[in-house]
């Protein structure tokens, strides 16, 4: 834990204070050896929150984004169980910040428990694995309405490109076509329309996650991958295909957005459009 209280008022650790957990009242101990990122740890060596893991740099880097009032808020439910956030805005909205391997079970109860939550996860571990492949149209667009793009995959060099059918055509050969099933129509790439795509593109591109830490695809909360850019993506499902793809989306934007936006999906969706330039992960 970053924080403890010292006569009352919260205090990072230096080496002998003495310290009171914020949330159980139990006795706190500085650790502050030379080879350690300074923490507060309980005493009795148990945490009083099961879910509170030992932190990294990255997550001491993260919460320092935004204002002490908003690091390690203790967050009680109805029923009196007590959870400690890593941030929670002024609005409400909780920010956990994840750099380990979570179960589902452990990521339900968390989501189930805040409700207004958003997931910040460490891409560095498995940057190699994720790769970003080609811009899509804002899928709001009129463009977009058209389009019917195959799924990028592994070693699918054309679909990672870019190719798509145009339900236009498939409804003329097949007036039943929907985009789920257009039974019909013609393969084309993006090259043809890429400059019709990026005059509305937002920040959306498909992706490869090669082993996917699968908990992260069935979240219910947003899920955002830090790669150590100055960009998050954001996991998301394109249009009623259910085309997996990533929303860019920029880091300040996401700052300032979670301090003053009531609703964790409200984050990111009344910003301008992020440059399409920079599409790699690494």
């Amino acid at each position: 834990m970053q924080y403890a209280l010292v006569d009352g008022r919260r205090q990072e650790p230096s080496p002998g204070a003495p310290g009171v957990c914020e949330t159980c009242g139990s006795a706190m101990v500085a650790k502050c050896g030379p080879r350690l990122m300074h923490h507060w740890a309980h005493a009795s060596r148990r945490d009083c929150d099961p879910w509170w893991e030992n932190e990294t740099p990255w997550h001491r880097a993260w919460k320092a984004l935004f204002p002490e009032s908003c690091r390690e808020i203790s967050h009680v439910a109805p029923n009196g169980e007590i959870h400690r956030a890593d941030i929670k805005t002024p609005a409400g909205i909780v920010i956990e910040v994840q750099h380990s391997s979570m179960t589902d079970g452990e990521r339900l109860s968390r989501e189930r428990f805040y409700g207004n939550l958003v997931w910040v996860i460490n891409g560095s571990t498995f940057v190699d694995n994720f790769q970003i492949h080609h811009m899509l149209p804002d899928p709001t667009s009129d463009i977009a309405q058209d389009l019917i793009w195959y799924p990028a995959a592994p070693r699918m060099e054309g679909a990672n490109r870019g190719i798509f059918l145009r339900l236009s055509e498939c409804l003329k050969q097949n007036p039943l076509a929907t985009k789920k099933a257009p039974g019909g129509g013609f393969i084309h790439p993006l090259r043809d329309i890429e400059r019709e795509v990026s005059q509305v593109y937002r920040g959306h591109h498909q992706y490869v996650w090669i082993r996917p830490r699968r908990t992260w695809l069935d979240a219910t909360c947003p899920v955002y991958i830090d790669f150590g850019q100055d960009w998050l993506a954001r996991l998301d499902i394109y249009d009623e295909t259910g085309l997996p793809c990533i929303y860019r989306v920029r880091k300040r934007t996401f700052l300032h957005d979670a301090m003053v936006e009531t609703e964790a999906r409200s984050i990111a969706t009344r910003s301008s459009p992020i440059d399409e330039n920079t599409q790699s992960a690494s």
